[in-house]
């Protein structure tokens, strides 16, 4: 079930970001993903529009949206990826927006693959605002 995002839920929205941005990203070490939690936590996710997958009580996943266009987060629990989680929270925001955009690092070749199956096409290629390494410009839109 999808549901809005709550202040009470940032302690496992925040575990769920650390552990599987961490595994994803296997690029970047640790610390790097350490030293952006505040930053996360603090800045990113206050101000952008959260929705969870809850099942059973629990938090699986979770999709923000950064004025209403760009898709700053998707990460799904490592133990739950590749059960539909990630699919459902990407199609709850199709459904609610005739556009979306977002960036993921070049050498993240699963989400990559993910998007353009959820029909994202790359627009352009692009080095990371904060690391330097490449990233991918990747955008959906509704056909009328």
């Amino acid at each position: 079930m999808i549901k809005p995002y709550t202040p009470d839920c940032q302690d496992r929205v925040m575990a769920i970001w650390l552990e599987s941005t961490v595994q994803g990203h296997p690029f970047l070490p640790r610390a790097y993903w350490e030293k952006n939690f505040p930053v996360v936590r603090d800045q990113y996710l206050p101000s952008a529009e959260t929705t969870l997958y809850v099942e059973d009580g629990k938090i699986l996943g979770f999709l923000s949206l950064i004025d209403g266009t760009f898709i700053g987060a998707l990460f799904v629990d490592p133990a739950h990826q590749g059960k539909g989680v990630g699919r459902a929270l990407v199609e709850d925001a199709k459904g609610r927006y005739p556009q979306l955009t977002l960036a993921v690092y070049a050498q993240n070749t699963g989400a990559i693959g993910f998007y353009q199956r959820m029909g994202f096409q790359v627009v352009t290629e692009q080095p990371n605002e904060d690391s330097g390494l490449p990233e991918l410009l990747m955008a959906w839109q509704r056909e009328n």
